[in-house]
């Protein structure tokens, strides 16, 4: 799945991502390191894997966006 990139902390390695409907969802740590990625700006286009549904939802990897 698509996003973009909304916030990011890099002290904590963590922040959130707009979907492309708008909706906002954040990603922790793991998430962040489990993508290799070293720094991410807000308005970055980053690929996402989610897991589970509804309230439970949440980023398990967050990468680049590469054509």
């Amino acid at each position: 799945m698509q996003a973009t990139a909304y916030t990011y902390d890099p002290d904590s390695r963590s922040g959130s991502v707009l979907l492309d409907d708008g909706t906002p969802l954040p990603f922790d740590t793991a998430a962040f390191d489990a993508g290799g990625l070293r720094l991410l700006r807000p308005g970055q286009r980053v690929r996402i894997e989610v897991q589970g549904e509804g309230e439970a939802r949440q980023i398990a990897l967050v990468t680049l966006q590469t054509f």
